[in-house]
């Protein structure tokens, strides 16, 4: 599959810019698992991890809690540093990044 078509999929319009202008990006998918909703954040490699959770949670869930109650994983493993650049963390271009409550919450 192409980069341009996977961009795309179940992906809002547009994409989120962090930082523009500053050197190298890298474009990742944020896709907030509880609700099926997934934002494009564009950003300079060197970007925190935090900086992209704190974005993408005020696009997909406005009223959220704190940052500290959700977990960011990248293929699957959580992301425990997330003061490290993007490319420190080891999350290429075009990387999914899953974006969950850190506790499992009841269902009601």
């Amino acid at each position: 599959m192409s980069g341009a078509f996977t961009d795309q999929l179940r992906a809002r319009a547009g994409a989120i810019v962090l930082s523009p202008g500053a050197g190298a990006r890298v474009s990742v998918r944020v896709q907030l698992l509880e609700s099926y909703d997934v934002v494009r954040i564009e950003a300079p490699a060197g970007e925190p991890v935090l900086a992209v959770k704190e974005a993408a949670l005020s696009a997909l869930e406005p009223g959220a809690s704190a940052p500290e109650d959700y977990v960011v994983k990248h293929r699957g493993v959580e992301v425990l540093d997330e003061s490290m650049g993007l490319a420190s963390a080891g999350i290429p271009d075009r990387a999914i990044l899953s974006l969950s409550h850190r506790r499992r919450r009841p269902v009601r």
